[in-house]
């Protein structure tokens, strides 16, 4: 017997591989998933693009301030 999260589990008696076990345990894990609607994929997607493309963009920019300062100093 194992514990988890303060409950007792039982161990199956096999330390082998079962597929059969494995697909149902797989297919009862799938329908607990809460898929998420098209237009919140696509409005969740385009907030991580953008989110991408300013941080890159913020880098950019500091980058090439530092590399111009750098540049005025060691002149």
């Amino acid at each position: 017997m194992a514990k988890k999260d303060g409950a007792q589990v039982e161990q199956p008696a096999s330390n082998g591989f079962n597929v059969g076990v494995f697909l149902q345990e797989t297919r009862e894990e799938f329908d607990k998933v809460v898929w998420p609607s098209r237009q919140q994929l696509i409005s969740e997607s385009v907030a991580v693009i953008l989110m991408v493309v300013l941080s890159t963009t913020m880098i950019y920019l500091v980058d090439n301030f530092f590399g111009w300062a750098a540049r005025q100093v060691f002149k």
